[in-house]
């Protein structure tokens, strides 16, 4: 069974009296920024085992009356197509989806923000795009010398300038695809914009990383130094509030960057500013939760391990650069780690040097390792899901789940019907030979029943895998690491 490290229903009892607590401190109006994703921090889950991607969200459900949700996207990340890398979708198809799926729980979505707006002409298109379905766009623009040109920011040439977002409840929940996309700027824009308007609005942030009760080094806030790793986010400590407390919190550079322009707003609003430091911005109960410190801590090594491998991938591709690789690698000596840490890293690359051919491995919840290798039928994948859920159903790895006869003519599609070139069966098409088989074969439906024993298992391939393995793998909750290497071309 999965290791658990973490108390979740301890987390959504004392996280929401928190939030409660917040909003009840402002009155009349409040803005709620949510760091990480509302309903699935993937991230978080993966961290800490135990932690459920939709925690946020049943906190936040019972306040769904009296709140609306507005989205925010930065114009930049339309125009480079950024991805999801959870989800493999673009930040601005991942916009609709969150909208839908707020929508379908209740949640008023009133609007969509997009940030860093200069008319960039994807931003135009997308903008036109979500007019023809009748949602309603604002655009806040990029402000020079943005965050520490607080005279200009705290001006109607900076925030000023921004569209005011119209909203009827006092409680608006702010959030976005990613991080980097300008959900706090949003926040302050509407503080400053309801000030003018004679309405003392509130901002709070609810959010999870890094952790402020956690140690700097702490393997947790590491995890998430590494996940974003491309925004070039530095985990320090709170300077502002070591010096109002005598007490070491953690937050981040952005946050740091960002608190003298919250201060001149919130002096300029109430003649003073309620919070003494960035820390206190945020409602970040996590830490407190942590049930099992040392399945955390080995959970985010794993996790920094598998950043380091994307960004890898990610400079194979050419959607990186090596800064992102250099930065993930030093977290990596940071957490006292290398590549050799991660067990099916080690037992792949074995078995390739062996075999000369593509190889993955895959580390179950009991520490067992499985291997597989590519062969004339299957992809190293699709045989590595085989050999584990027989080892984990009890079957002897000699037995053929698939028999070759039902194989070939699959393949024969795939090669001559539509166009394929490959002709190895990927985990997806396994996946469905053995549902059809299951239906009168006792081990292939033994088999299938394990499938849920692989999440949290972890798996590496000596070779970039397809988007297809990628998608099935992340189904199934597993962590996978893959070599910068193309497959080789039969």
């Amino acid at each position: 069974m999965k290791k658990i490290g973490f108390d979740n229903e301890k987390y959504v009892q004392i996280q929401s009296e928190h939030i409660k607590e917040r909003i009840a401190q402002f009155g009349n109006k409040l803005y709620l920024e949510l760091g990480g994703k509302l309903f699935d921090d993937h991230h978080a889950s993966r961290v800490l085992p135990g932690f459920k991607p939709d925690s946020k969200l049943t906190m936040l459900s019972q306040l769904k009356d009296h709140a609306e949700i507005v989205i925010v996207i930065s114009a930049r990340d339309i125009e480079r197509n950024k991805i999801r890398t959870d989800l493999g979708i673009t930040y601005d198809m991942d916009v609709l989806r969150l909208r839908q799926a707020f929508s379908d729980r209740g949640f008023l979505v009133s609007s969509v923000v997009v940030t860093h707006y200069n008319g960039q002409s994807s931003a135009v298109a997308f903008r036109e795009r979500l007019a023809r379905m009748g949602i309603t766009t604002y655009c806040h623009y990029t402000i020079e010398g943005y965050p520490t040109n607080v005279a200009l920011i705290d001006s109607d040439e900076g925030f000023g300038r921004n569209d005011y977002v119209e909203t009827t409840r006092p409680l608006v929940i702010v959030t976005a695809p990613g991080p980097g996309s300008g959900k706090m700027a949003v926040c302050l824009s509407q503080l400053y914009n309801e000030h003018k308007r004679g309405v003392e609005a509130g901002y709070a942030k609810f959010e999870t990383f890094p952790v402020w009760s956690l140690p700097l080094k702490h393997p947790v806030n590491i995890a998430y130094e590494a996940a974003t790793a491309d925004l070039n986010d530095i985990n320090m400590i709170d300077p502002f509030h070591l010096e109002a407390y005598g007490k070491t919190a953690i937050n981040y550079n952005r946050d740091i960057e960002i608190f003298p322009v919250l201060n001149a707003l919130f002096e300029g609003i109430y003649g003073e500013n309620p919070y003494k430091s960035p820390t206190d911005m945020g409602v970040n109960m996590v830490g407190f939760c942590i049930s099992d410190d040392e399945v955390c801590c080995e959970a985010s090594r794993q996790e920094i391990i598998r950043r380091y491998y994307t960004a890898l991938n990610r400079l194979a591709t050419g959607d990186a650069n090596e800064s992102e690789v250099n930065k993930t690698a030093l977290l990596m000596k940071q957490a006292k780690i290398n590549t050799d840490y991660r067990r099916p890293t080690v037992a792949a690359r074995a078995r390739a040097e062996k075999s000369g051919v593509p190889c993955s491995a895959i580390q179950l919840s009991d520490g067992t390792i499985i291997t597989a290798e590519t062969s004339t039928l299957l992809g190293p994948s699709a045989a590595l899901i085989l050999n584990a859920i027989k080892h984990l159903a009890g079957i002897d790895h000699s037995v053929k789940l698939i028999p070759q006869d039902m194989i070939e003519p699959i393949q024969y599609t795939k090669l001559n019907y539509l166009r394929g070139r490959n002709p190895r069966l990927h985990t997806d098409e396994v996946l469905v030979a053995l549902s059809v088989l299951s239906t009168h074969d006792d081990n292939c439906r033994r088999a299938l029943e394990q499938l849920p024993e692989l999440d949290g298992c972890q798996v590496h391939s000596t070779v970039m895998l397809g988007e297809v393995d990628h998608k099935i793998f992340r189904k199934l909750g597993v962590g996978l690491t893959c070599d910068p290497a193309q497959k080789p071309k039969r």
